[in-house]
Formats: C-alpha cells, structure tokens, sequence
C-alpha cells in the first residue's frame, strides 16, 4: 500500500489541530474581552471540555458504525459550523452568555471524534503500508506539535489585527480543508467490516479491556490530574496573565507557540534517540520539568523573555511524553477494539478538565492570580513525582506485544495522552 495516505492523514490531522488551537486561544479571549469575567471564561471553556468528554466516551462505538473516514470528516464539518456561528451570531442577531454556553458545549462534542477517528485510521495505516511505526507516530506527534506551535502565535496576531470574531472564521476554514482532504484522498480503512456486538456491548468491551491493569490506572489518574491542571492553565491562568500583567493577545500567542515549538523539537529528537532511553525515567524527568516550573516561574512575574526560555525548555522535553505513550498504545491495542479504548482513555483523561477550568477561573477572581499559579505549580510537583516513587511505574519498561499479535482481552492497553 503506498504510504501518500500517511502524508495526506498528517497534513489534514495539522490542520484540525491548527484550527482547534487557534479557537482554544480565540474563544477564551473573546469571552474575557466581551465579559470581563475570569469566571465566566472558565466556565464556557469548562463546558466545552465537558463536550469533549462525552464525545469521548460515547463515540467509540459510533466511530464504529459510521466508519473511521466519515466520522473524521462529519467531526471537523460540524466543528466548521459550530466556529463560524459564534462571531456571527455576535455580529447579527447577538449571543447571550447561555446561548455561548451551548455553542461550547457543540464545540466539544466535535473535538474528540476526529482526533480518535484520524488516530486509529493512522495506527491502521500503519499496518497496512508497513511503515515503521516508531518514526510515523514521532512524525504524527511532531506534525500535531508544529501546528500547535504555528496555530498558538498565529492566533495571537490575528486577534491583535482582527479581532477574535474574525480569527474564529479562519479556525472554521480549517476545519473545512481538513474534512476535504480526508474525504478526497485517505482510504476508509475499516469500511465494510463486520461490527459486533450492540452500541453499549461495544463500549463496555472498551471498558473490559482497560480493566485490571495498575500501571494503566496509574497513568489515567496521573493524567487526569494534570489535564486538569494544564486546563486551568490553558483556559483561565494564561489568557488572564497576558491580559492582566503581560498586556498583550501576542504574548499569549507566543507563550503557547513557544511551549509547542519545543515540544516538536523534543518529538524529533526522541524519534532520534528515544529508542535507546528508559522509558519510565525519561516520562518521569519530562513531566517533572514540564510541570511545575512553569506556574511558579510565571508567579515570579521575570517578564515575558524568562517566561518563554522556561516555555520553551519545557516544552522540549514534553515532546518525549506523548510517543512513549501513543508506542504503548500501538502496540498492545488490537485494531478492532482501538476507537473504543482510545475512547474511554481519552475521556477519563478529559473529565478533570471541566473542573480545571471552572475552579480556576472561580479562585482567581477569589484570591488573585498569584496564590492560584503558586498553588498550581506546587499541584503539579506533586503528582509527577509519582511515577518516581512507586513501584508499578517500573512496569512501563517491560517490553510491549506487537500490534499485529495482540488479541481482544483484558492486558495492557494504551496510555492517554497528556
């Protein structure tokens, strides 16, 4: 099978992630701009995560039926819409704060159906072409990485220059040229196979699957933890920094661009040396780094130079993060069961971030910023030093089961990411 569909599914994967960046940023600065109110941020970006988690959890089995191309391409259509309604509801008939609300909510309902559908098509096409996996799912990673990276400062700018309704139009353009490319040229891999089992006989074997695995419940309540935290961070504690000390939409652009900029680079250099690295210590060492000293350096208020080196160190070695995790879900994974357990992975590292979000947004206008960034970053030491500490996190260098000889049943299944 040639390996152009891998090319097409990473480009068309940048894009989504582009847009989905870029209405990340935009949509907490409108709502700050246009109410003034950390709480209400929160509160809007939390529901669209809470979206996202139900999406999550329910879609597996509807990726499923629908087939893993046209719920792709149904996902970023109705993400295309659900973007370009809110600067024009604004802009014509108005938006009341709970007709935003509900908007978010749509908004996250389309956000984890793609990124599933395009991550188990890629893992599928993987197989089929024989490429080799360690270097097309760094390559997946970094391409994500870069369009963080590109999606983040882009965003900063536009909204300095356009405003962030009109930045939201080209979030949903995105979306548009990402659904065109997967339809026009990446085969439906999966079409036309048998699907057992009922919608929830499907889910429960997503369940099943994850089930009696401590190292896997190590790795979803660690992640859970720290999805929260960075939610409370990405929706709340940055927008408002660089409003309220920064004074800048640029330089929240830059901070998110930066941080991505890094961590491509450290995907890279993992697919370089990755192989030849202890996976426990260099997961443990990264998450330490990328953690905490970044809440803490920002409560320090050094100015925006400081704060981007520590950005962008940081983000270099969280670029080791997520291909540790994805090799360990490639390889013990069977492809049959793939969307549902990357399904209710994805959720149950999701479900923190609602609450991140809200509770941020909520203890800022209580206590300030200062104390909630001190309290984040302390947070945050805490958890990733776990993996340090306790012995089930040694289980991590066991060597995996190959993908193609891995059969449905209850071992180890793959890591979320963070």
């Amino acid at each position: 099978m040639s390996r152009s569909p891998l090319v097409t599914l990473l480009v068309a994967n940048a894009l989504s992630v582009c847009g989905t960046t870029m209405t990340f940023l935009a949509v907490p600065w409108f709502v700050l701009q246009t109410t003034g109110s950390p709480a209400r941020t929160g509160l809007v970006v939390g529901v669209e995560v809470a979206g996202a988690v139900v999406a999550a959890l329910a879609g597996g089995p509807v990726i499923d039926r629908l087939g893993r191309r046209r719920s792709s391409v149904v996902s970023d259509l109705a993400a295309a819409v659900v973007v370009a309604s809110i600067p024009l509801l604004f802009a014509t008939a108005g938006l009341p704060f709970g007709l935003l609300l509900a908007l978010a909510g749509l908004l996250g309902l389309t956000r984890t159906p793609g990124e599933t559908a395009r991550w188990s098509m890629m893992a599928s096409l993987i197989t089929l072409s024989g490429a080799n996996a360690t270097r097309v799912l760094s390559a997946y990673d970094g391409v994500s990485r870069g369009a963080k990276m590109v999606g983040a400062p882009l965003a900063g700018v536009l909204i300095a220059v356009l405003g962030p309704q009109r930045v939201l139009y080209v979030d949903a353009a995105t979306f548009l040229v990402s659904a065109l490319l997967i339809r026009l040229t990446v085969p439906d891999v999966g079409a036309g196979e048998a699907v057992e089992g009922s919608y929830f006989g499907r889910l429960r074997r997503g369940f099943a699957y994850l089930r009696g695995d401590r190292l896997m419940v190590a790795i979803l309540l660690m992640v859970m933890v720290t999805n929260l935290l960075d939610m409370a961070a990405a929706a709340v504690l940055i927008p408002v920094y660089a409003n309220d000390v920064l004074h800048s939409s640029v330089a929240l652009g830059l901070i998110s661009g930066v941080f991505g900029g890094g961590a491509m680079l450290g995907t890279v250099l993992y697919a370089w040396v990755g192989a030849r690295l202890p996976r426990r210590i260099t997961y443990t060492v990264a998450f330490l780094v990328v953690g905490g000293p970044r809440f803490l350096v920002m409560a320090a208020e050094p100015g925006l130079t400081a704060i981007l080196v520590v950005m962008g160190v940081g983000g270099v070695l969280c670029g080791a993060i997520n291909p540790i995790l994805n090799m360990v879900e490639f390889a013990r994974v069977p492809d049959d069961v793939r969307p549902m357990v990357i399904g209710v992975t994805t959720a149950a590292v999701l479900v923190g971030g609602p609450v991140g979000a809200v509770l941020a947004g909520v203890a800022v206008e209580a206590v300030g910023l200062g104390p909630v960034l001190v309290a984040v970053g302390v947070t945050y030491l805490v958890v990733t030093v776990c993996p340090a500490v306790f012995p089930v996190w040694r289980e991590m260098d066991a060597a995996p089961v190959s993908a193609h000889e891995s059969e449905p049943g209850p071992v180890p299944a793959a890591a979320p990411t963070p």
